[in-house]
């Protein structure tokens, strides 16, 4: 049987009982991190421990379309990535 990730009900709550907060204010500091890692992101947004946000600059390339089996080339993009920190990667495997 697989393992369920935790949904935000059950995180909120964690925090909540972690901290000694109502889930309310729990739910609205989560919320709050959340908009500032969009709004840094641009820059690089780290959480200490966990990760850090960053964005990447992709460059073209040739690609195949699967319809038609034609190729076709990819234009250049940025991406957002998330790169684990390793004391996380360690934890988790």
């Amino acid at each position: 049987m697989a393992v369920k990730p935790m949904t935000k009900g059950q995180i909120l709550d964690h925090l909540s009982k972690k901290t000694g907060t109502t889930k309310k204010l729990s739910g609205q500091f989560l919320d709050e991190l959340v908009a500032l890692s969009y709004k840094e992101a641009k820059k690089s947004f780290t959480i200490p421990g966990l990760g850090k946000l960053v964005v990447v600059n992709r460059k073209k390339r040739m690609g195949r379309n699967p319809a038609t089996g034609a190729t076709m080339l990819i234009p250049a993009k940025k991406v957002l990535k998330f790169r684990i920190a390793k004391a996380a990667k360690d934890s988790a495997l």
